[in-house]
């Protein structure tokens, strides 16, 4: 079989060779062990230069922290995670950083190697760690993970995420622990409430229609949470291809059951549950996009979801909406 070269411009390789050269000299950096009491603070009374990967946890950052943190988030509103591959402006952040905090279980899967790095230098928190690993979803049937990494679509998830934040804060900059306390304690109230709410509201949708259908898995603990049905064209991570026999498995499920609605997602192209809904109504059944959803990716500042009890509330009232 003749194999054809793919010959890369000058330009082209001159940038090739300069993101390995800063990924190399960070990454040279991070080998150097820290003393782990240099990473707490005394008496240093700038907010603390905290970098993040998605907007959710941002959020759930800027919350516990307050006004003793800067938080900059690497990902903008709309970004898949799965997909994600750092810049080198990126690189230039987490190396300046103080603190980094990412989700872990392998959503941000193209900058794992760069979170294990970054170890050795600076306080960088999964916010996934604390999690019981008996109560997490298996990925390895859907995208290959050994876990589900979507787990803020469990409110109960997310308050543990919370808990983790704090207590790094607290690690960090003890002079603070007060603030860092009583901000994770304002906030989980919050979550406990959000929680019920969205227990409540999908109970309200009748029981045989209680089935949300998206482009990709990752609603999974919501619906083992809130009981609700959940099912994807595509596996947990958008990494994944998606097939004919995909797009025919789903249609033929919507028409024997005769669910009305599917959702779209902010972060994921509409085409391919545009195809489901097509096949579906070639077979001589109506199938409307019940809404968008806020799945890896919260909305843009300003909208109804650019905080997480809001992403999570919005997405809650457009599926009841559609589907009651």
């Amino acid at each position: 079989m003749n194999q054809t070269t793919i010959k890369k411009s000058p330009f082209q390789r001159a940038k090739m060779t300069l993101s390995v050269l800063v990924f190399i000299l960070i990454a040279g950096c991070s080998q150097v062990e820290v003393n782990p009491e240099s990473r707490q603070r005394s008496g240093d009374e700038n907010p603390i230069e905290v970098v993040t990967t998605t907007g959710m946890i941002s959020d759930v950052v800027q919350e516990v922290g307050g006004e003793e943190v800067h938080v900059t988030g690497l990902m903008r509103p709309g970004v898949d995670p799965h997909l994600y591959k750092a810049s080198q402006g990126d690189m230039a952040k987490l190396d300046q950083a103080e603190l980094v905090f990412y989700n872990g279980l392998h959503l941000e899967g193209k900058m794992t190697e760069i979170f294990e790095k970054l170890e050795r230098s600076r306080p960088t928190v999964a916010v996934s760690k604390n999690l019981d690993p008996s109560k997490l979803r298996s990925g390895a049937d859907t995208g290959g993970t050994e876990y589900d990494p979507h787990i803020w679509f469990n409110v109960r998830n997310w308050i543990s995420a919370a808990e983790t934040v704090r207590d790094a804060l607290i690690e960090y900059d003890p002079d603070h622990a007060d603030i860092y306390r009583q901000n994770a304690e304002e906030y989980i109230n919050q979550l406990d409430e959000l929680d019920e709410e969205v227990r409540t509201k999908i109970a309200s949708i009748p029981e045989e229609g209680r089935v949300l259908v998206t482009a990709h898995d990752a609603f999974g603990y919501y619906g083992d949470a809130y009981d609700i049905k959940v099912m994807g064209l595509q596996g947990i991570s958008t990494a994944a291809e998606y097939g004919s026999k995909d797009v025919a498995k789903l249609r033929d499920y919507l028409v024997e059951n005769q669910i009305k609605a599917v959702f779209v997602e902010s972060s994921i192209p509409t085409k391919s549950m545009e195809a489901v809904i097509a096949g579906a109504e070639e077979m001589g059944h109506q199938v409307i996009i019940g809404g968008e959803l806020y799945s890896d990716s919260m909305g843009e500042p300003g909208s109804d979801a650019d905080t997480y009890i809001q992403m999570v509330r919005h997405n809650t009232d457009t599926i009841v909406e559609a589907l009651k």
